[in-house]
């Protein structure tokens, strides 16, 4: 899958640079106290287009360290979704991209801002929770408007924060993440006949998170 590829060249890649510098995060030795960082999977939304599975895909996060522990922070979300997202690995998801069967008659956009809270555990090991409200559209073939609704979105992380550069101040996370949306509202018939075949939640989805502090 094109995006899986993208991020596990990207990791072999930086991962390279971050071998020199595994210490954990620890804020005594930075003067930095924020970071801003974006998923590495956005990179291969770019030159697709209009393509029809082209998500659109774009993230951005802006944490403070509160000490050398704890993290807190705000995302900012929005993507478009051509099927459902509750399709595991093991239902042959990337199979059922490529005969496009449980394709959407159109397309849901999400967007959302929400807030985020990481715990450093040992060393660059840490776990993180992400909460993002989103507000739904659903749109038919041509981008016409059908319907608005409401999702509560929520995402749990394991991952490995590396540091590197001079004053370690770029960094990445690899990482893996499950989630789930127990509370979604006014999903149009059409859509709901879909999702009503798959999940609410989402398990074990690969990524790579890239960073700068300041």
């Amino acid at each position: 899958m094109k995006k899986l590829l993208i991020i596990s060249l990207t990791l072999c890649t930086l991962n390279v640079l971050a071998q020199r510098n595994t210490e954990s995060l620890q804020s005594n030795d930075t003067d930095f106290k924020y970071r801003i960082s974006f998923p590495a999977i956005i990179l291969g939304n770019i030159g697709e287009g209009g393509k029809r599975t082209n998500t659109q895909h774009i993230e951005l996060h802006v944490k403070r360290e509160l000490n050398s522990k704890d993290i807190i922070g705000v995302k900012f979300a929005t993507w478009r979704l051509f099927q459902p997202m509750g399709i595991q690995w093991w239902d042959g998801l990337t199979d059922k991209i490529d005969s496009e069967t449980e394709f959407y008659p159109g397309y849901l956009r999400e967007t959302g801002l929400g807030i985020s809270y990481q715990r450093m555990l040992w060393k660059g090991l840490f776990a993180s929770v992400e909460v993002l409200p989103q507000y739904k559209t659903y749109l038919d073939l041509n981008n016409k408007k059908i319907a608005n609704g409401f999702k509560l979105y929520t995402s749990y992380h394991i991952g490995y924060h590396f540091a590197f550069g001079k004053k370690k101040q770029f960094f990445i996370e690899p990482q893996f993440h499950c989630q789930n949306w127990m509370i979604d509202t006014n999903t149009p018939e059409e859509f709901k006949q879909l999702d009503n075949k798959w999940k609410s939640y989402f398990l074990f989805e690969p990524n790579l998170y890239i960073g700068v502090k300041f």
